[in-house]
């Protein structure tokens, strides 16, 4: 990925010293990427907190550090691990999985790659102008797979907080409890999300998403994510609300749009519960992280 940050010359005074990145992001999900294929990189929690840090740091909503493929694994492009603003490795994001798509796209001058993650492998191909077809896996709807404190039917889990009230519960290598609504813009999720996202159902809490369906091929959707934010668009988010609108019968149509606060991405439910999600990526800038004194 060198040639995204060619434009730095350092005969135009811009002397490098740290890592080099490229920031993008997908619907205003925006990422910080490393290339550790080459030169490990292991940032401490401090760092990547520093790092994504808005005030600080390059700023981000998560940091993505590129690997090689992990043994017995390598037809995959590469391993992609995925770091929450708070230092937390997570196992999945679906606009991420767009961003790092596109890059191995670009850089093989292939139309399909496939990239490893600790949410499973995920193919992701050229869908057209800086659109990016992923297939994001299988959905899973078990309790003890979400995961939840204890036993019970996913479909229902029965709690709530204000107008939000008995979500489907599923999970698409994060875990996501989706309530529906009839009137989403009445729906304060900053003040909602934080108390459900911490539910003790939860061992290791969850996205909250709230829903309204359009009509019969186009949902609405915000989400809470953890680590504690209201996002513009989340891509596994998308994925489990079309899912959760099959399983409660509120839609029936294999694609539908999902329409989120910075854009829409189109979602199809395929066999065997696996999900296709298809959406923008964009590049914001290139550069070095940054060198500071301070002990970490």
């Amino acid at each position: 990925m060198i040639q995204y940050i060619s434009f730095i010359e350092e005969d135009a005074g811009i002397v490098p010293r740290g890592r080099p990145f490229i920031k993008m992001h997908g619907l205003r999900n925006d990422f910080i990427i490393v290339d550790g294929r080459i030169q490990p990189y292991r940032p401490s929690v401090e760092e990547i907190v520093w790092i994504c840090d808005r005030r600080e740091g390059v700023g981000g909503d998560e940091l993505l550090i590129i690997e090689p493929a992990r043994a017995g694994l390598e037809d995959a492009a590469a391993f992609v691990r995925i770091f929450n603003p708070d230092g937390h490795e997570v196992e999945a994001c679906g606009n991420a999985s767009r961003c790092v798509g596109w890059l191995l796209l670009q850089e093989s001058n292939r139309d399909e790659v496939l990239i490893d993650t600790l949410g499973g492998r995920l193919g992701c191909r050229r869908a057209g102008d800086k659109l990016v077809t992923v297939e994001m896996g299988k959905l899973q709807t078990g309790w003890q797979d979400i995961p939840l404190a204890r036993e019970m039917d996913t479909l229902h889990l029965g709690i709530g907080a204000g107008p939000l009230q008995d979500p489907v519960g599923m999970n698409i290598g994060n875990p996501h409890a989706v309530f529906f609504v009839d009137d989403l813009d009445r729906v304060d999720l900053t003040i909602w999300g934080p108390q459900l996202q911490k539910h003790p159902l939860f061992p290791q809490e969850a996205n909250i998403g709230a829903a309204q369906l359009i009509d019969p091929k186009t949902l609405k959707l915000s989400v809470w994510e953890r680590p504690g934010a209201l996002t513009t668009a989340c891509g596994t988010g998308a994925c489990v609300a079309v899912a959760a609108a099959h399983r409660r019968g509120l839609a029936d149509a294999n694609r539908m749009r999902v329409i989120m606060p910075a854009g829409s991405v189109d979602i199809e439910l395929k066999g065997n519960d696996a999900v296709v999600m298809t959406g923008p990526v964009e590049t914001c800038f290139a550069g070095y992280l940054p060198v500071k004194e301070r002990s970490f």
